[in-house]
């Protein structure tokens, strides 16, 4: 066909501009075919039914790849954890009559039941599910909360799911990624803590009922993390929401099981459905049906929330700050303060109930450990000096400060998450120095240290003292044995500074891995049969035994110098070398 003369020009161009919509028209149902969806108009991704789960293989080996370190560590801190609680328990309690003397105890002290729930049975595997089943579950809801939100709202956060969905990917491929990781993880903690249950000569059904219990704990925590990751537009606050379910989850229970009454507050929570399946004493396998079935459906809200929200937006709608900043948060100071003071609260919190709660139990500790001769040898040696409640109290001071050197080793590593992430890039340009701005970080996270030991030391001494009659020489004293933890803690903070500054590409590894090393040496070396030299290597084994022991000020002083040079020297390398 030929054109008409004069109008050449017009019937080409019409002819290009019919081929390239026609074009464009075929690439986006392509895409759809492929993809599984196509970018709407109001830039939220089209739902299509095609391939949804596309390239979630993928996506689940880039994030095994990603996390293969994150991962063994857990695995290691869960399963370590239970074994050397094992090794321990089969050599303080050999005798059928320790065993149910100690259950009986147990039974008897609120302040018991409140920390570890009830035990089951008083045979030598449900003793030790009392002593470290919950709070391995618990370790292992974190693990499931960190890795999904890790991989969903972070990732998504920070661009990169942005990124992948360009290519070959389904709309779920990310949130199905994460929870099979995740839920996979699981899988393997619950299993090898059987077999770790197994290899002590525990009831082989026992054991597969804690590893499949543990297990679940992660897979349903991972899944309100997966749900907690369409909620909101902030990483730091989808784990916030996740965490705070995990402590309603704990606290519930905590009441729930020392008082009869209101015990069904510890069948709302699904820790006390984890400690409810009681391996060792006819486990109600039904129960991790229950487990299982909450999970899926997590996982299901969580696709179809995901299904109704834009990429990189949340289904609750941020709140949109104040026009203008208050002049007091022009300092770097006020505003790490700003910026901490929520994460703080929470911290705070979690040391008053726990503090307050093992002074209580300290009251009843000596009827307790009289059932094992071996066990009340052991707390003592723990302890250093011959008072079983003072060397009690000085154990519970040495788990608090692990947990406080924790709370510090997360607030420094935020410097290193705000240069990955951008946020140090464009708070330098302004007229804030390196150095003030991560000293600002620093401050707060030796201060914090030291305020969650005080509060510990107070709470504690007003547990114990509210039972025995004599609030005001506790507190004092016990205050005193608290903050005489601080260089300790101090010590780890500083290492934490020292990597941000000298080996960014490592630092949140191995900061993390240097303080679940100190942990297990410095909490269970002892009953491991460790080397005193071993023992020595940690910050917390030159710490006085306070309260009861001999107060020295000497190793205090160089435990506060080298923490104070470990953080110097990690400023000083920050200033020098270039951004990431």
């Amino acid at each position: 066909m030929t054109a008409p003369k004069g109008r050449a020009a017009d019937w080409t161009e019409e002819r290009q501009e019919r081929g390239t919509s026609d074009l464009r028209d075929e690439g986006r149902r392509q895409g759809k075919r492929e993809w599984g969806g196509g970018w709407g108009p109001g830039g939220a991704r089209e739902q299509s039914s095609a391939h949804p789960l596309a390239g979630t293989g993928t996506l689940a080996k880039l994030a095994l790849r990603r996390d293969r370190i994150f991962l063994v560590i857990w695995v290691y801190a869960l399963v370590g954890s239970l074994a050397s609680t094992t090794y321990s328990y089969h050599h303080l309690f050999t005798a059928a009559g320790e065993r149910a003397s100690l259950a009986h105890s147990i039974l008897a002290n609120p302040s018991f039941l409140a920390l570890s729930g009830p035990v089951y049975g008083d045979s030598l595997g449900a003793l030790i599910v009392w002593k470290a089943g919950l709070f391995i579950a618990v370790g292992a809801g974190l693990l499931g909360i960190f890795a999904v939100i890790r991989h969903t709202r972070a990732d998504e956060e920070a661009g990169r799911l942005e990124l992948v969905g360009a290519t070959v990917v389904g709309r779920f491929a990310a949130l199905a990624a994460a929870l099979a990781v995740t839920i996979g993880a699981c899988l393997v903690v619950g299993l090898l803590l059987a077999v770790v249950q197994i290899a002590f000569r525990l009831p082989a059904a026992g054991s597969l009922a804690l590893g499949a219990a543990t297990a679940l704990a992660g897979c349903m925590f991972a899944g309100v993390a997966a749900v907690t990751a369409q909620l909101t537009e902030s990483a730091r606050t989808a784990r916030g929401m996740a965490i705070s379910v995990l402590g309603l989850a704990y606290l519930l229970r905590a009441v729930g099981d020392p008082a009869p009454a209101l015990s069904w507050l510890s069948w709302v929570s699904p820790l006390g459905w984890i400690e409810r399946v009681q391996p060792y004493d006819g486990p109600r396998w039904w129960l991790l049906l229950v487990c299982a079935a909450v999970t899926v459906a997590l996982a299901a809200a969580a696709a179809v929330l995901a299904g109704r929200r834009d990429l990189g937006a949340g289904l609750v709608p941020a709140r949109p700050g104040r026009p203008d900043a208050a002049g007091w948060l022009r300092s770097p100071l006020t505003l790490a303060w700003r910026l901490q003071r929520g994460g703080l609260a929470g911290w705070m919190l979690a040391f008053a109930l726990s503090a307050a709660v093992l002074g209580a139990a300290a009251k009843g500790i000596g009827a307790t450990l009289n059932s094992s001769p071996q066990a009340r040898t052991d707390i003592l040696r723990a302890g250093g000096h011959t008072g079983l409640v003072d060397a009690y109290l000085a154990i519970e001071f040495a788990l608090l400060s692990v947990m406080a050197a924790a709370f510090g080793v997360a607030t420094v590593l935020r410097l290193h998450a705000d240069e990955a992430e951008g946020r140090a890039e464009a708070m330098l340009a302004g007229p804030v120095s390196r150095i003030r701005w991560a000293a600002a970080e620093v401050v707060w996270a030796m201060g914090g240290i030291a305020l969650l030991m005080a509060l510990a030391g107070v709470c504690s001494g007003l547990g114990y003292g509210a039972r025995t009659g004599a609030i005001g020489p506790e507190v004092a004293r016990q205050l005193a044995a608290a903050l005489a933890q601080v260089p300790a803690a101090w010590v780890l903070a500083g290492l934490a500074v020292a990597l941000v500054g000298l080996a960014p590409r490592v630092t949140v590894a191995a900061a993390w891995t240097v303080l679940a090393v100190v942990a297990l040496v410095d909490l269970l070396g002892r009953s491991l049969g460790l080397s005193q030299w071993v023992l020595d290597l940690t910050p917390f084994a030159h710490v006085p035994a306070l309260p009861g022991g001999t107060f020295t000020a000497t190793p205090l002083i160089w435990l506060t110098v080298v923490a104070a040079g470990l953080a110097v020297a990690g400023l000083a390398a920050f200033r020098r070398r270039d951004l990431t």
